[in-house]
Order: structure tokens, then sequence, then C-alpha cells
């Protein structure tokens, strides 16, 4: 199975956390509800997740943002807590459906 035992590395107290934040929210928010049949369907799953968590989930040590904003999508203002008219609120399935990303897109005129 190709298997290799990682130490943490001298001096990155931070390591193993990180590894224990991906091990408790990779079967919380992925596998625990969806079942791959092979290993393809298991690596494009574990994509999708990763995207979401990197991109279109905010991070509560962030602050409201995201750690990595889609490239070439610009935020879009918000007036306090109204949206402007010509933007509405838009939500994107990932995986499924078990998770969505939100966004803002301008309304056709």
């Amino acid at each position: 199975m190709e298997v290799r035992i990682l130490r943490t590395p001298v001096r990155a107290p931070r390591t193993n956390a990180v590894c224990e934040r991906l091990l408790g929210s990779l079967p919380r928010e992925c596998v625990d509800f969806l079942i791959p049949f092979g290993e393809e369907p298991l690596h494009r799953m574990l994509q999708l997740w990763r995207m979401h968590s990197n991109r279109g989930r905010p991070h509560a040590s962030l602050g409201p943002g995201r750690p990595e904003p889609s490239p070439g999508v610009p935020a879009a203002p918000i007036a306090g807590h109204h949206l402007l008219r010509e933007r509405r609120i838009t939500a994107r399935p990932i995986l499924g459906g078990l998770h969505h990303e939100y966004g803002l897109e301008k309304v056709a005129a």
C-alpha cells in the first residue's frame, strides 16, 4: 500500500495540530457521508473537498474572509447588511449538495 510514517519536523510545533485538524475535518465533513466505490471516485471526492475547504469555506481564524479567494472574482461591495439592488446571492452545490458555496452575481437587467 506504500504507506510511510512521517515524523513531526523539528522546531515546527504547529505541524501536529494541522494534521489533527485535517484528520478530524476530512471524515466529519466528507468521507462519513459519501461512499466512494474505487480509488478514482475517492480521488475526485478528495479533490473537490480540498478545493472547497481552501477556497470556498470561510475559516474562523481568518475572520470573515476566505483563505484563497477564487481567481478573477472580485468581491462585490456590500452596504452594511443590505445587498446592492444589482446583486443577488447564489448557491453552488459541492459534493452532490453535501456542502454549498455562496457568492454574489449581477442580476440581469
